[in-house]
């Protein structure tokens, strides 16, 4: 085998062949037809890879990026899509959990694919060794199991899995074109049932259950111990329990109950009382509608583990959980622990054996604590992962004999042989990892390293306020020394301007007041640039948030940002150069022109980087980041290569392009997509883009109809609500 040719083909080529087009299948496609592969997409026949696909694409939440994304995958069966399998430069096999149907399927392939072309099977947990049987050694040196993890798009861990037969010198080919090429983060888990995260993951899932069971709590209770009070997502337990299917959850319990006989821990891995009654109902979770929780309406039921009945979801107060929140991770939980209450019993039931199970089992699943930890944090986020958490609450309450997992850097080796270095990846670094170097005003600086600093506002959800704006404006006239990365290390880049700060100059009546703070937020614009100032976008990046995003000099984009210019469900439009700029970038072609107004009176967002990009929100000198982890570094490197962005020359619209507006929000009004207020808003717009007379005109013109609208007791009332409610009035 050529080592060269098939790390050439990973590092650049392009063609990936997906065997099984099921459920971890499409998704898998999906995933990498998102990133720029050319997918294919192969089942047993036409009828099945068609009807299988339809599912993909019509999945929530959704696989694809944009829906063309999806009409670039190529469908065929295993028969007639031999030539596809052959041309792949990886080939990756996620067809149904049985060894003999796979084994047959490798048969197969070992006469097609060529000697450099990578192979690897999406098995959950079943044993390499076993499915490789009867291969070459060929064959062997270049399988891998990809245990990627539903749904792809968004969960980044995947396990990696090799066997004594594997080429070890490919390991770390594999693995960096799994991170780099496939937007993962990578685990190397040894080949055991269930690897790492199925093996305790699942393990860790049933015994929440088990305990509920035996202590008689409610699912809500549950629910919320086992959620962001443990470090862990809102899904918390039974939640997750319903996300990932009772089906699917008991498929691999007893996988493991069959593979593991002499695990002492195993039984728990047995059926509780409440999955089987739910199961045999046929009540298995979401993708049911129906599970541990119940949507009816506006409200949700909730699965009541004594009555077997569904019933109302209610919240109860439990004083540990109120009075221990606000505490760090590692002081919360101890004083949770200790508590003589349902609270404290739960997690004296539940976690410490869980965190006793995790030592178990380190030298058998793992190369290191640190990739167990990596596991749980990744795969299922868990803000901590078990040997962090011993650590922190300290190992006195878990053992009998107190040890320390992590010290100075170094981590326990899982054999407990002594301790090793922690891998150090600082390209996978976010920006809350960067110490604070300096407070300015209400602007926290961050040094990246070479030179490139960060710069964000200290508000809760990056919130932009008129002494935010103030503050970076004199930040940017000093003259420092970039260059800079506007970012956030919050779940935000930014929410938008302070609407509490323009309902109460509203209310007051300060119709100055709004001005200068429009005027202040144009005139940061204009500075951000003139001023080597790159803007990381994540999480949510609306308004006049998104408008700074806009000014500068270049955007770096995580892929499932959520990005828009939502003025107008607040009565308002962009006044900090946002309808300048999507004036400027639409003006060329009047059908695109058409629907930037449309956009902007619809205050539309885009829950993704693509689809902004496909709505020149986004333009093509900016950099849409598809690996959740490397935004910081990608927007760091495109900082220390910026020029200031390229502005076309303005130029007048055709007369006819007004009608054109005018006609589509018409016909939006009577289909009942805008109501009336909308449309008065959208003239507004319309004006803008279709009466300027030039680019100087657009910014004065954003401002001369914003204070209009200011004015009007709808737009009033839309903020109020808006404020009040955190949703959208339809007035």
């Amino acid at each position: 085998m050529n080592q060269m040719t098939l790390q050439d083909r990973l590092m650049n080529g392009r063609k990936v062949c997906v065997i099984g087009a099921g459920t971890m299948g499409g998704g898998i496609a999906a995933h990498l037809a998102n990133l720029g592969f050319q997918v294919s997409l192969l089942d047993l026949t036409e009828e099945s890879v068609r009807s299988a696909f339809d599912r993909t694409k019509s999945a929530r939440p959704p696989h694809f990026f944009v829906k063309q994304t999806a009409d670039q995958v190529k469908l065929a069966s295993i028969d007639n899509g031999l030539h596809l399998i052959s041309e792949a430069d990886w080939v990756c096999e996620a067809i149904v959990e049985k060894p003999d149907v796979k084994r047959a399927l490798f048969e197969k392939l070992e006469g097609i694919i060529s000697d450099s072309t990578l192979i690897s099977t999406n098995t959950s947990g079943l044993e390499l060794a076993r499915l490789l049987e009867g291969r070459s050694d060929s064959f062997a040196a270049r399988f891998f199991g990809t245990h990627f993890f539903n749904p792809p798009r968004y969960l980044k861990l995947l396990e990696l899995i090799d066997t004594d037969r594997t080429d070890v010198a490919l390991l770390p080919i594999v693995t960096e074109f799994l991170e780099k090429r496939v937007g993962k983060r990578v685990v190397r888990a040894k080949d055991t049932p269930g690897f790492i995260a199925n093996r305790f993951g699942m393990w860790s899932m049933f015994h929440a259950v088990h305990v509920a069971e035996k202590l008689q709590l409610s699912v809500e209770l549950v629910d919320e111990i086992t959620g962001p009070f443990l470090g862990r997502p809102k899904s918390a337990s039974f939640r997750l329990n319903d996300i990932v299917g009772l089906d699917i959850m008991e498929d691999i319990a007893a996988n493991q109950l069959a593979r593991c006989p002499n695990d002492p821990y195993i039984g728990t891995l047995t059926t509780p009382r409440s999955i089987q009654y739910l199961r045999s109902n046929g009540h298995i979770g979401n993708k049911v509608g129906k599970g541990y929780y119940e949507r009816v309406g506006n409200e949700f039921m909730v699965f009541d583990l004594l009555t077997n009945a569904y019933r109302p979801a209610f919240k109860q107060d439990y004083e540990t959980l109120s009075s221990n929140a606000k505490l760090p991770f590692g002081e919360r939980l101890r004083s949770a622990l200790s508590a003589k209450d349902e609270v404290g019993e739960f997690l004296r039931l539940y976690l410490l054996p869980t965190l006793r199970y995790a030592d178990y089992l380190k030298d058998e699943i793992s190369y290191s604590i640190t990739d167990f930890d990596n596991v749980m944090k990744w795969g299922f986020g868990w803000q901590v992962g078990p040997f962090e958490t011993i650590d922190a609450i300290g190992s006195d309450l878990v053992f009998p004999t107190p040890k320390k997992y992590f010290v100075n850097g170094t981590q326990l080796k899982t054999d407990e042989s002594g301790y090793s270095s922690v891998p150090i990846q600082p390209e996978y670094r976010a920006l809350a990892d960067y110490p604070v170097t300096e407070t300015y005003g209400s602007l926290l600086l961050r040094d990246l390293g070479d030179g490139v600093s960060s710069i964000e506002f200290s508000t809760k959800m990056g919130v932009v306020t008129p002494a935010g704006v103030a503050d970076l404006t004199q930040f940017l006239e000093e003259g420092r020394k970039g260059p800079f990365v506007l970012s956030n290390s919050g779940r935000a880049f930014s929410v938008g301007f302070d609407l509490k700060f323009f309902l109460a100059a509203i209310e007051a009546g300060d119709w100055l007041g709004i001005e200068k703070a429009l005027r202040g937020l144009q005139g940061l614009g204009n500075k951000l640039s003139q001023s080597p100032v790159v803007a990381a976008v994540h999480g949510y990046a609306l308004g006049g948030g998104f408008e700074l995003a806009m000014n500068c000099q270049r955007v770096v984009a995580l892929a499932d940002a959520t990005i828009g210019l939502p003025e107008a469900k607040v009565g308002l439009l962009p006044g900090g150069k946002g309808v300048t700029l999507m004036r400027m970038r639409t003006q060329d072609t009047p059908n695109v022109t058409k629907q930037a107004v449309v956009n902007l009176a619809e205050g539309a967002t885009f829950t993704n980087a693509v689809e902004a990009h496909i709505h020149n929100y986004l333009t093509d000198e900016d950099t849409i980041v598809f690996h959740p982890d490397l935004l910081v570094t990608k927007a760091k490197e495109v900082a220390l290569s910026t020029s200031p962005r390229h502005m076309p020359a303005f130029k007048p619209l055709a007369p006819f392009v007004n009608g054109m507006i005018e006609e589509e929000i018409s016909r939006k009004v009577k289909e009942g997509t805008l109501t009336a207020y909308d449309e008065f808003i959208a003239s507004h717009y319309r004006f803008i883009f279709t009466k300027s007379t030039s680019y100087e005109d657009l910014p004065r013109l954003e401002i001369e109809r914003f204070l209009v609208l200011c004015q009007r007791p709808e737009t009033k009332a839309r903020i109020a609500h808006m404020l009040e409610t955190g949703k959208p009035l339809r007035n």
